[in-house]
């Protein structure tokens, strides 16, 4: 392994790659792709007395209490709850614990709007003041927005009395760092509805709140306490959930299909190869994430997990630069000393009383961003990749996606990969509201020269912007994507590829984002509504080819749920397992579905 990639593996990948981010306002962390009008809401602390009728569709029982959804069958042909706690909120002396069951309630609870998105940071590609994708996310980037109350989940399903349906849990991206359920993206109506299925959607703890290796905090306690992996400790609760639970919704907890996205993607992986998975979970969809360690990969390229070891430096980092700032000591080393001298239960009970937006700010303005699975030896093996090669995994039916343009979300990569600027000229609030203001079917106003740096134009040029963010795709999602699949192909046969190549936006989106990170997400769900990106890439000329592409996609996904196996006749032509791959493109007109 060169020099180079030691320090992108244990310390710039910490600060800057796709799975830990970078924070602030031009990062390359993983984006949500948000399409549809959600309700910003905060769900009621104790059960409101109801008096629904007793035989109301949308009242159902839960292990905890009853609750009454919404009957959306008008609209959307689903029936949904939203904002049904899985786990006791993680405050005070349960901050940095394993999700403690729910409380039980009394009476009907309001299942009608979205919990709270999770204490995070804001950026373009979060919720905002009001948990939805509007224009507060510009005045909200880099201040803490969200609340440490947010373990709950939602669920949709169709408004028919079908029973022991196929369900997917869906786990949001957003480098760990940030994202919410209630990203309009992620709406399942559309696909509850195509694919005749319970789709269900959980918020997790992020950032240092969900990740943290600090060992003054390993007390031991429930499983999992001392791994500081407590964002997959609410991954695994949301599908304990679950298997609780779903039958009431008309779900068979015998086949559930999880689906990650970015970082949602990287935790199923983890999830995937913890043993604490065994029995939740009967298919997987991980799309655009990677599990691999810098020693599984090849020189000069990026991993997508970092070893404990980057984890316990962040968290030291954290503990002493808190310690500082409450004039503990003078400096850094003096806070070292002064940690010495304490317990591991005063320092447990110092980071539990700091308020957690102070905790936040602190991570991002002393440079120790970045959240990810740290692989403990308990939850998460120390080599996930070495453990698939040994069979120890969750072998489970298997689709892992990736976009044919990743690199292109992640252009402050460039310097890493022989570039002189970040990419990007502007700064993300200039983008946002160039975006939010964007008319997709008017004549052009803008050209890729007002968003890409002139040393990167033109994009077609032998160092343009294709090329140079096809060497990011190139040293860290195609390596990753390799090593995974080729290690699981050794275990199982039943691990299928696709990528997606659509980049039918109007100019001069097709050049800056084409078949972007993330970009697939709208066609999943099958949400094309007012969002983030959808004024950059949805038009009345693309409309026909890209409707067609997302009823193809969501029914190959709908496949896979039932059987375990996405071949679908809308697809046109046989997708074989890989090293094969199938192409997911359309016209703007037309489905253009290819196997490679």
């Amino acid at each position: 392994m060169t020099t180079t990639t030691r320090k992108w593996g244990a310390g710039m990948v910490l600060l800057c790659t796709m799975i830990t981010g970078c924070g602030g306002s031009s990062d390359p962390s993983f984006p949500l792709l948000p399409t549809a009008a959600s309700t910003p809401a905060t769900p009621p602390a104790a059960a409101v007395p109801q008096t629904p009728a007793q035989d109301a569709p949308t009242l159902r029982q839960t292990a905890q209490g009853k609750v009454e959804g919404v009957d959306d069958s008008t609209r959307s042909g689903t029936w949904w709850w939203k904002g049904l706690p899985f786990a006791q909120p993680p405050v005070g002396a349960l901050r940095w614990r394993a999700p403690a069951e729910p409380e039980a309630w009394t009476g009907v609870r309001p299942a009608k709007q979205f919990g709270n998105p999770c204490l995070q940071i804001g950026r373009i590609y979060g919720p905002g003041a009001n948990n939805t994708y509007d224009a507060t996310i510009a005045s909200t980037l880099n201040t803490p927005v969200g609340s440490e109350d947010c373990l709950t989940l939602n669920i949709w399903r169709p408004s028919t009395t079908d029973e022991k349906l196929p369900v997917m849990l869906f786990i949001h991206g957003g480098s760990n760092i940030s994202g919410f359920t209630a990203d309009p993206v992620y709406d399942g109506a559309n696909l509850a509805k195509k694919a005749n299925a319970v789709v269900v959607t959980a918020n997790y703890r992020l950032g240092v709140l969900g990740f943290l290796n600090v060992p003054q905090l390993h007390v031991g306690g429930s499983e999992g306490d001392d791994s500081g992996n407590f964002a997959l400790l609410d991954n695994l609760a949301a599908l304990r959930y679950i298997q609780k639970n779903i039958a009431g919704f008309g779900g068979d907890a015998g086949n559930v299909t999880v689906m990650g996205q970015s970082a949602g993607a990287i935790n199923l992986l983890a999830l995937m190869a913890s043993p604490m998975s065994k029995g939740l979970f009967h298919k997987a969809m991980p799309l655009s994430g990677g599990i691999s360690l810098a020693t599984n990969l090849p020189p000069n390229t990026l991993p997508t997990l970092n070893p404990a070891s980057t984890y316990l430096a962040q968290g030291k980092g954290l503990l002493l630069n808190l310690l500082v700032a409450d004039g503990k000591a003078a400096d850094l080393a003096g806070a070292a000393t002064y940690a010495a001298g304490l317990s591991n239960v005063q320092v447990a009970d110092y980071l539990r009383a700091k308020d957690a937006k102070t905790i936040l700010s602190t991570v991002l303005a002393k440079g120790l961003t970045g959240s990810g699975p740290i692989p403990d030896g308990a939850v998460l093996p120390v080599d996930p990749i070495a453990a698939i090669a040994a069979g120890q995994y969750l072998k489970v039916p298997t689709v892992v996606g990736m976009t044919r343009d990743e690199g292109k979300l992640f252009t402050p990569f460039l310097p890493l990969v022989g570039g002189t600027k970040v990419g990007f000229k502007i700064d993300d609030a200039t983008r946002f509201t160039m975006m939010q203001n964007f008319n997709p079917d008017a004549a052009p106003t803008l050209t890729s020269a007002d968003i890409i740096d002139p040393v990167y134009l033109p994009v077609t040029a032998v160092s343009g912007y294709d090329a140079m963010t096809a060497r990011i795709t190139n040293a860290f999602m195609v390596p990753s994507r390799n090593n995974l699949l080729d290690t699981m192909k050794t275990q199982q046969s039943n691990v299928w590829h696709y990528q997606f190549d659509w980049a039918q936006q109007p100019a001069p989106w097709n050049e800056v984002y084409g078949a972007a990170h993330a970009f697939d997400l709208g066609f999943v769900f099958g949400n094309f509504g007012p969002s983030l990106f959808s004024n950059a890439t949805n038009s009345a000329a693309n409309r026909p080819g890209r409707v067609a592409l997302s009823e193809a996609m969501m029914g190959s996904i709908a496949a896979f749920m039932r059987n375990g196996d996405p071949n679908t006749g809308a697809l046109g032509t046989t997708w074989a397992p890989w090293p094969s791959k199938l192409k997911f493109d359309a016209t703007q007109t037309a489905l253009q579905i290819t196997t490679q």
